[in-house]
């Protein structure tokens, strides 16, 4: 054999050991230089999502109606929400502008779903409808107040969020239906007078009740209940003379119609 043939493969091993440990040492380095200069992640933080318990349903078609022709031109407002987890329903109207401190009205018809088992005692209930105005000063009053829906247990209670208003809370439950009306009535210079708040809610009164009977024949009640604001004539409620329940508003501000129906 060759003598150069014969070195090269006496060396071959050598040669190969020392490729290896080339390779080896590079891919170390590769590894440790990209640790060395890696960015650090950037972390962003996750807003918490509102996931409020109650979804504002689009165009809604009204199943109630105030008929009050003294707060002709006065804002309006009606909301329908459905309860995202159980099958409960709220019709909300307002009547008046709810940030201002001229006279505004709000009643909520809560037909109860699964959500619920039992409706919260009056006071928690009025507080808690109440919880976005900050209300302090509560004072629960020591006689219901007499409607057409029967007893209405009330509060009267300051705002200390917003303009600072005087509001009477009211709340009335039925357990067959499992149906709740209530809401306050408020103003920016003192409280409303009881009779007042009666007769907003006589004008009250239901358009549409769909496949529930059982609220149709509820309202249908009232009906016959019906003070008509202290006149039982009701072609005695839509004339001039009539002004008491919202003769407030003749001392404020223009008003202003808007329809966000």
């Amino acid at each position: 054999m060759h003598p150069a043939l014969h070195s090269w493969r006496d060396e071959l091993p050598g040669h190969a050991v020392r490729l290896m440990a080339y390779v080896g040492g590079l891919v170390l380095l590769s590894i440790v230089a990209a640790e060395f200069y890696q960015s650090t992640p950037v972390k962003t933080a996750i807003a918490p999502v509102d996931r409020s318990d109650w979804i504002e349903i689009d165009k809604p078609f009204p199943a109630f109606t105030l008929s009050i022709p003294e707060a002709a031109g006065q804002p309006e407002r009606y909301a329908i929400r459905r309860h995202a987890a159980g099958d409960g329903r709220k019709d909300i109207l307002g009547l008046g502008d709810p940030d201002g401190l001229t006279p505004y009205f709000e009643v909520a018809i809560y037909r109860a779903g699964s959500e619920i088992a039992r409706f919260a005692p009056p006071i928690e209930a009025i507080v808690s409808d109440a919880a976005a105005l900050g209300p302090v000063n509560i004072k629960p009053a020591t006689e219901p107040l007499a409607t057409k829906f029967g007893p209405l247990a009330m509060a009267r209670f300051e705002t200390s969020q917003g303009a600072k208003r005087f509001c009477l809370g009211f709340v009335r439950s039925y357990d067959d239906p499992m149906l709740q009306i209530s809401g306050r009535f408020c103003q920016g210079d003192s409280f409303v007078q009881d009779s007042t708040l009666s007769c907003a809610l006589d004008r009250l009164t239901l358009l549409y009740a769909g496949s529930e009977p059982k609220i149709g024949a509820l309202f249908a009640h009232a009906e016959l209940n019906r003070s008509y604001c202290g006149q039982r004539d009701p072609l005695m409620t839509p004339t001039p003379k009539y002004r008491a329940l919202w003769k407030a508003l003749e001392m404020g501000p223009p008003p202003v119609h808007r329809t966000d129906r």
